[in-house]
């Protein structure tokens, strides 16, 4: 169970690393009960909640209701790696549009900064 914990905690900042190298400004969270209040990624983009997973085996609709139980008002999605293998995004096609609609808002705010 430590490794697990251990290694979702280095997932978490790997993608927190990955998410402020786009120009996202980011950092792990600080993990208690899980819920709105305590998100895998502080910052990214803002209005979303990730769930961040860094298994070999993952079961995507188990970590997408995670997302959607933990993210309040925000749109929720999942951050994903296996080892050796690049990171993937899922959500709800549902949310896509919200989704682009938040990264398109981050684009025209990093022009004015």
């Amino acid at each position: 169970m430590i490794n697990s914990r251990q290694k979702g905690a280095r997932g978490e900042r790997e993608y927190a690393k990955v998410l402020t190298e786009m120009g996202y400004k980011s950092r792990r969270g600080c993990q208690f009960a899980g819920g709105e209040d305590s998100p895998d990624v502080v910052g990214g983009i803002l209005g979303t909640h990730v769930e961040v997973k860094r298994v070999e085996k993952l079961n995507i609709e188990k970590a997408i209701d995670q997302a959607v139980r933990d993210c309040g008002k925000n749109v929720p999605y999942v951050a994903h790696r296996k080892n050796g293998r690049e990171w993937l995004v899922t959500l709800r096609l549902s949310d896509l549009k919200d989704f682009a609609r938040l990264i398109h808002q981050e684009m025209i705010l990093a022009e004015y900064d």
